[in-house]
């Protein structure tokens, strides 16, 4: 059996990286820490971290198209604040589900239209979508709100038993499924197809004919939509709204889409990372907790350094691809000054 192409070996070189960190942190674990090497302890990082997948999941996709989105922890804190507040009200629970969604999808796509329309950096815009939605959420109240809804608290405490006692939360089956239809619609779908042309070269998508406008709000939308869907789920997890949820939580979802192998650039990048990502850095803090005398915030040491690794794999990679890139121009065409041209850093 002839071996695989470099090339593909290479485009690998991010999933392979991080399962074995995986690997290795887990393994670790496991002999140093009494009870780590259990089912229910490896199904913990999908009950604890469901909301963050189903987040850094979406924000694959824009990160994907070559842009970025700044406003999905404010809006995960914002949708616990209205889901919290309209149930305290007396509000149906499934119209609250349905409600919540529905600004999620409303805010995504608001977002994007402002990026499209006036042709506004990603950064500017979603910074100001951070800012729009945790300052609203404060607008509702700036004391934590309790939810004691029972139908909130029923899909808090139900638990889907997989391996004996080892049970997961219906939140981490939610995760899961985003993940598989995340996977799908990149790989199968003409939607996924026009992400990674734009995230390629936009001015190639659009000499292409590949409706790019479009893509890029429904790309914005996709990702308050998983917003406002990890929103609700972590909202069922924590059972309470508060303005100061999860400060800072896009920066780990945009972590955890870079240790999953999501080129920064854009144009390259499995769905499948962002949850390999997402189960790294929770096995780390899983590590922490069982250790027991170190800070929480060895935590963000630790990301930190995982990040610096990642980010300069991703430039080592990229540089290789440029040098070969020029070197296969070269072959091609010997008159033309191939070396006085920029090196393009692309997926191809």
């Amino acid at each position: 059996m002839k071996s695989l192409p470099f090339s593909i070996k290479e485009n690998h070189i991010f999933i392979v990286a991080t399962s074995v960190l995986i690997l290795l942190l887990y393994g670790y674990g496991s002999f140093s820490f009494t009870g780590f090497f259990s089912t229910q302890v490896f199904l913990n990082l999908f009950i604890d971290n469901a909301y963050l997948i189903i987040v850094a999941t979406g924000l694959a996709f824009v990160i994907i198209t070559g842009g970025i989105d700044l406003s999905v922890g404010a809006l995960v804190a914002f949708v616990s604040m209205v889901s919290a507040s309209l149930l305290e009200h007396g509000v149906n629970a499934y119209i609250v589900i349905l409600l919540t969604l529905l600004i999620g999808i409303i805010f995504g796509a608001f977002q994007g239209y402002m990026i499209d329309r006036f042709d506004l950096h990603p950064w500017i815009v979603t910074l100001a979508g951070m800012f729009l939605a945790r300052g609203a959420s404060f607008l509702i109240s700036t004391d934590s709100i309790v939810i004691t809804n029972e139908t909130y608290s029923s899909i808090s405490r139900a638990k889907v038993y997989i391996l004996g006692d080892s049970y997961v939360s219906i939140g981490a089956i939610v995760a899961i499924i985003v993940v598989i239809i995340a996977i799908y619609m990149a790989k199968f779908s003409k939607f996924g197809r026009n992400v990674y042309a734009i995230g390629g070269n936009v001015k190639s998508a659009k000499l292409m004919g590949l409706p790019v406008k479009r893509t890029i709000i429904l790309v914005y939308t996709l990702s308050g939509f998983c917003a406002a869907l990890g929103g609700l789920v972590f909202t069922f997890y924590m059972l309470s709204g508060y303005g100061l949820h999860l400060l800072g939580m896009e920066m780990d979802a945009i972590a955890a889409c870079v240790i999953g192998g999501i080129l920064l650039t854009g144009g390259f990048g499995y769905l499948i990372g962002p949850l390999l990502g997402v189960l790294s850095m929770g096995i780390i803090q899983t590590l922490i907790m069982f250790q027991g005398t170190l800070s929480s915030w060895w935590t963000k040491i630790a990301v930190g350094f995982l990040l610096f690794l990642f980010i300069l794999l991703q430039r080592l990679i990229v540089m290789r691809r440029g040098r070969r890139k020029v070197i296969r121009l070269e072959k091609q065409h010997p008159s033309l000054p191939v070396h006085s041209q920029p090196v393009s850093g692309d997926f191809k």
